[in-house]
């Protein structure tokens, strides 16, 4: 785990009726096939492809993730959550399947009325980039030592790994990993401890750059920010296309490290499009409606940021939702299964639609630090990391001029329950800027 540093649908309604229907008369809701292969089955994080593992044997992956984890308690603990999620999808399959097509029609003027609201907000005028370094901490140790150039690497140890360069994910190896199981799958794997305070500088360098194009730039972590380049775009005259190649240029400039890009209207398309030609590349999404609806149409679901396994579970397993297209030409389905807080965000991803204004300024709420480690009962070593994570917000704290209230502590157990506040104690105290 990584510690807090703290992606052209019709609306045809034919068709949307008749996928609806299908919907409603429960054609859909047959559990997934079963076989004798019990890795088939099998749904871990670990098994996520990212950028660079494309051409990855993924049979051979789910497999050897399996056995590895097989009967640890990180296996019994994705079972338990494999059985809640099964539940909460099985729960939707029966309210599906008593839904009637009197029920759906009587949602028709919510719901189109609700499209044409976002619709109306679509926002075409903002150049978004997103900005994504590299394999960050992993091409942050290769500049530092050139030798592990070319040669499968992973940051981190044998118990997680924080990131893999290229030549690992071909194997499979992805961040997240438990690294036994990345040695498993690379026999030649090569392991560095991290240095997060390397990487710190190193994130500073490319923030430097931002701040040229965007004084406001949106930073999620260490390794990707987004950047509003309208005003850049209008007063050089020049394509957004353009300052992605120079904020990347210049980023190298400074750093000898890559990054990837992606330039769209709002920030969730600029997010996905960044992905598309990782490493070193950009894919530009031109600010026009109707190739921005050809694109999400097609797009996977869980290629948008915030739809993540259990949601891409439940739509794909109770409506047959594979693409962003699906989500309108179900949406009246969606509308009567789903929050309305959810029922809008998945017709704002249908849409493409996502954040095109610019951050507004509001104080931050939170810090934290986090580390994984072995599991241990040795008292001396939890004090120990408890001094050095409280140094560590300490020190993220003066850098950013905060002050807080509430300290809390969060813990993961060896069987991967969390606790969180299970220790908070609120003072006064504060860490200014010298």
């Amino acid at each position: 785990m990584q510690p807090h540093h703290s992606r052209a649908a019709s609306c045809d309604g034919d068709a949307i009726r008749h996928d609806d229907e299908a919907a409603f008369n429960c054609h859909q809701k047959q559990s997934p096939h079963k076989d004798d292969k019990p890795w088939h089955s099998y749904d871990t994080v670990f098994l996520n492809a990212k950028a660079g593992m494309d051409g990855v044997d993924k049979e051979k992956v789910q497999k050897v993730v399996y056995e590895m984890s097989k009967g640890s308690r990180y296996f019994e603990n994705e079972k338990r959550k494999e059985a809640v999620v099964e539940q909460r999808i099985d729960r939707l399959r029966s309210q599906a399947c008593l839904i009637t097509a009197a029920g759906l029609a009587s949602l028709e003027k919510v719901v189109d009325k609700k499209i044409g609201e976002l619709e109306a907000n679509r926002d075409l005028s903002r150049v978004w980039i997103h900005v994504d370094l590299d394999a960050f901490y992993a091409a942050v140790e290769t500049q530092e030592n050139p030798s592990l150039k070319g040669k499968p690497m992973a940051v981190g140890g044998l118990s997680m790994i924080c990131t893999a360069n290229y030549e690992a994910r071909k194997f499979g190896v992805r961040a997240a990993m438990p690294g036994f199981i990345a040695r498993k799958l690379c026999q030649d794997l090569i392991f560095v401890r991290p240095d997060f305070e390397k990487y710190s500088k190193y994130s500073e360098l490319t923030r430097q750059v931002f701040r040229e194009y965007d004084e406001r730039f949106i930073a999620r972590s260490m390794d990707e920010a987004y950047l509003d380049v309208t005003d850049i775009c209008r007063e050089r005259t020049i394509s957004g296309a353009q300052v992605a190649e120079e904020i990347r240029h210049h980023v190298y400039e400074k750093t000898k490290l890559t990054c990837s890009a992606g330039v769209g209207p709002n920030r969730l398309l600029a997010k996905v499009c960044s992905d598309i030609n990782k490493p070193n590349g950009q894919y530009v999404l031109p600010n026009e409606r109707s190739a921005i609806m050809n694109f999400i149409s097609a797009l996977p679901i869980r290629k948008v940021s915030g739809i993540g396994k259990v949601t891409e579970r439940m739509l794909k397993d109770v409506l047959g939702i594979s693409t962003c297209g699906d989500l309108l030409q179900n949406r009246y389905m969606i509308s009567a299964l789903f929050s309305p807080i959810s029922r809008d965000f998945f017709f704002s991803v249908g849409l493409a639609i996502g954040g095109s204004e610019p951050p507004q300024d509001e104080p931050r709420k939170s810090l934290s630090n986090e580390r994984t480690f072995m599991a241990t009962t040795d008292e001396s070593f939890f004090s120990k990391k408890l001094e050095e994570l409280a140094e560590a917000l300490a020190v993220d704290m003066a850098k950013e001029g905060l002050q807080g209230r509430t300290l809390t502590l969060k813990l993961k157990t060896a069987s991967f329950e969390v606790f969180l506040g299970i220790r908070a104690i609120s003072i006064d105290f504060c860490f200014c800027k010298e």
